[in-house]
């Protein structure tokens, strides 16, 4: 007997009400406010980084992973379906009135400087995972959402990610020539002053050169990078205005960290990944190999799916809620909450993923995206492999 036609109409998200546990992040600086007045114990000021680099990797080894894919047929309905455009756009009135609270506690003096500092690190957290917020809604072609992309970006002054990630990072993903994506061999301590500037630099470019086809002058008005940074001074001036000098060195401390818990993610999404050249010299197409995945449901959750990177470089505009697992896509062991931690390790970084990256690429190291000085070592001027075994992880400590 054959099985009978499916129906669309039938299916359900399992996952629907769960995408709400993405807003707690937002809030954690008044769980963390809330967990001190219930428990008298100041430590809970740091709860942020405690929920997000322990708490959810727990969780995730506890619930593992979900390969599960939506229907292709219930794919339309669920795009359409507003309910998850507003678990996106609530996470902004949730981030600002967190900073603005935060600025509270800052500027009343009663917190000691570990205390005000493990706010500001809460605050991080929340302002890290804003940029993944602008992140979903910056590849939209909706004008709100696009404009809700700029504002959550202000707490970090990384107004020019929007520039460069959809025009940049997009067309030069897995290759030497994206600041954002890293290399074997190249720690995440080096990778975070060249992406950081690399990334300013060629979204300054990319604006110039969209400006300059429009005939618009760069420095003016129609400027995205300019006015994105205008909209960072605009909040960071009014908040100083109503709370003080005193809540400043936070406010500059809990932008730095956002943007760096960005720059961690960006390592470790493309870590060692290359697409060939074609014979006409331009970069293969981008496949679901060239990016990093991880299932695990817990990070999913809180990320709107980030993890399933792969997707969302193959389709850029498709909406979280339908981004699809790909059993050909190289898998992180552990979520993004865990391999951040171990990116800002070196050591234990090149143990876990070296022998990954060597075995998604057959042990070849001619086919991965080498740190240059890493390259360098390894091959002689014949280009055959010349310091390391071809089943051994290369041990890449002396080359960045």
């Amino acid at each position: 007997m054959e099985p009978a036609p499916y129906d669309a109409r039938v299916w359900r998200d399992p996952k629907r009400p769960l995408w709400l546990l993405a807003l707690a992040v937002p809030t954690l600086p008044f769980q963390a406010g809330g967990l001190v007045a219930l428990t008298h114990l100041r430590v809970f000021w740091w709860w942020g980084p405690f929920f997000a680099f322990v708490l959810v990797p727990l969780i995730d080894w506890l619930t593992g992973p979900d390969g599960a894919n939506p229907p292709d047929e219930a794919m339309p309905r669920l795009e359409a379906d507003r309910y998850y455009r507003w678990c996106t756009y609530l996470y902004l009135p949730l981030q600002f009135g967190a900073l603005i609270w935060a600025c509270d506690q800052w500027a009343t003096g009663r917190l000691s400087v570990a205390d005000d500092l493990g706010l500001a690190v809460t605050t991080g957290v929340v302002a890290g995972v804003a940029i993944n917020t602008a992140h979903e809604l910056g590849h939209k072609r909706e004008q709100l959402e696009r404009r809700l992309s700029r504002m959550a970006l202000a707490q970090t002054w990384y107004g020019h990610f929007y520039v460069e990630h959809n025009h940049g990072h997009h067309v030069r993903v897995a290759t030497p020539d994206d600041p954002a994506s890293s290399r074997m061999g190249e720690s995440f301590w080096r990778f975070l002053p060249r992406t950081v500037w690399g990334s300013l630099r060629s979204a300054w470019e990319l604006e110039a050169r969209r400006l300059s086809r429009r005939k618009r002058a760069v420095f003016g008005p129609h400027n995205e990078i300019l006015t994105a940074w205008a909209l960072s001074a605009a909040l960071f001036a009014v908040l100083t205005a109503v709370f003080g000098l005193r809540v400043l060195p936070y406010l500059a401390l809990q932008a730095v960290l956002g943007f760096c818990l960005l720059e961690t993610v960006n390592y470790l999404e493309h870590y060692g990944l290359l697409r060939r050249r074609r014979p006409d010299g331009r970069y293969e197409r981008v496949a679901p190999r060239h990016s990093w995945n991880s299932d695990n449901t817990v990070s999913n959750l809180f990320l709107f799916q980030l993890q399933r990177h792969s997707d969302h470089h193959a389709n850029p505009l498709r909406r979280y809620q339908t981004l699809r697992h790909f059993d050909e896509a190289p898998q992180l062991p552990s979520g993004y909450a865990t391999m951040i931690v171990l990116a800002w390790f070196p050591p234990l970084w090149r143990r876990v993923m070296d022998h990954r990256l060597m075995t998604h690429y057959d042990s070849d190291l001619t086919r991965a995206n080498l740190h240059p000085p890493l390259r360098r070592r390894l091959f002689g001027t014949t280009g055959a492999l010349t310091a390391t075994a071809p089943n051994t992880p290369p041990d890449a400590r002396n080359a960045g």
